[in-house]
C-alpha cells in the first residue's frame, strides 16, 4: 500500500507542475501586450497634454477614466441593456448558426438554395438593413436581439460547414461499420471532430456582437450604449464617447474569455487533439 501511494504522488505533482508551467507561460505571453498598452496610453496622454489638444477633439486617457467614473451611475444601466441584447442575441446566433450549418452540410439542395442568400445578407451594411428590422420588430430590445442574431450567425454557420466537411471520411466509415446510425455519427463523431473549427466561428461572432448591438441602438432605440453614444456625440462630449467605447471593448473581451474558457472546459486544451502519430 505504501508503495502504491509513492507511485501515485509523482503523477499528481507532475500534473500540478504542468498546470503551473502552463499558467506561467500564459502570463508571459501577455507581458508584451500589457507593455504595448501601457506605452500607448502614456504616449496618448503626453500627446494630448503637451500638444494642448482640446478635449472635444480627443480626450486624454485620464479624462476618459474620470468621465467614466463620474457618469457610471447612468452608464451602467445603459451597459446592462446592451449587455442583455448582445448576450441573448449571441446565444441565439450560436444555436441557429450551428443548426443552419448542419442543415446546409446535410442537404445539398438547402446548401445551393440558402447559402447564397445567407452570404448576400452579410454583405448588406447594418445601417441600411437595421431600419427594416426596427420597423418589423419595433424599437424595443427584441428588435436589437434579432439584428444581433442575424449578423452573428453567419461566421458560425460557415465554420460549422467547413468543420464538418473537413472531417476525414474514415471516421464516419468506422462508426457506420460498427452499427452507428447517421444521426449518431453526425452528433458524436463529426461534430466532435469539427468542434474546434466551429469555435473559431463563435470567436469571430463574439468579437463584434456588442458593437453590432450598440450600432443597432444608435440607429433606433430608447436606451443602451448606442443611445449613450448618440447623446454624447450630439453634445460634443468626447470623453463620454470614449467611455462607452471602452465599455464595449471590455465586455467584448470578457465574452471572448468566456468563449475560450468554455472551449477549454468542453474540449480540453488544444494540444490534446494533436495526432499522436504525427509526433512519432
Amino acid at each position: 500500500m505504501a508503495q502504491t501511494r509513492v507511485q501515485h504522488r509523482p503523477a499528481r505533482y507532475g500534473s500540478a507542475a504542468k498546470s503551473a508551467i502552463a499558467l506561467a507561460a500564459a502570463c508571459k505571453r501577455r507581458i508584451p501586450t500589457i507593455i504595448a498598452v501601457a506605452v500607448l496610453l502614456a504616449v496618448w496622454e503626453a500627446w494630448v497634454r503637451i500638444g494642448h489638444v482640446p478635449s472635444t477633439m480627443i480626450a486624454a486617457p485620464s479624462e476618459i477614466a474620470q468621465a467614466t467614473v463620474e457618469t457610471w451611475p447612468t452608464l451602467w444601466p445603459a451597459t446592462q441593456v446592451t449587455l442583455m441584447e448582445g448576450t441573448i442575441g449571441f446565444l441565439f446566433a450560436v444555436a441557429f448558426g450551428i443548426l443552419i450549418g448542419i442543415l446546409l452540410y446535410c442537404s445539398r439542395i438547402a446548401n445551393a438554395a440558402l447559402f447564397p442568400l445567407l452570404s448576400a445578407a452579410q454583405t448588406m451594411p447594418l445601417i441600411s438593413i437595421a431600419p427594416l428590422f426596427l420597423i418589423w420588430f419595433g424599437f424595443e430590445i427584441s428588435g436589437k436581439i434579432v439584428i444581433v442574431t442575424v449578423f452573428g450567425l453567419f461566421p458560425i454557420a460557415v465554420q460549422t460547414i467547413r468543420g464538418l466537411e473537413a472531417v476525414p471520411q474514415f471516421y464516419s466509415d468506422v462508426a457506420l461499420t460498427c452499427g452507428a446510425t447517421k444521426a449518431w455519427t453526425l452528433w458524436h463523431v463529426k461534430l466532435r471532430v469539427a468542434a474546434r473549427q466551429i469555435y473559431g466561428g463563435i470567436r469571430v461572432s463574439a468579437a463584434y456582437i456588442f458593437a453590432t448591438a450598440a450600432t443597432a441602438e444608435y440607429l433606433g432605440a430608447r436606451k443602451g450604449l448606442g443611445i449613450w453614444l448618440q447623446a454624447a456625440y450630439n453634445s460634443f462630449r468626447t470623453p463620454l464617447i470614449f467611455s462607452a467605447t471602452l465599455v464595449i471593448i471590455v465586455i467584448t473581451g470578457v465574452l471572448m474569455c468566456l468563449v475560450n474558457l468554455s472551449e477549454r472546459v468542453l474540449l480540453g486544451p488544444a494540444d490534446a487533439d494533436a495526432d499522436p502519430d504525427a509526433e512519432q
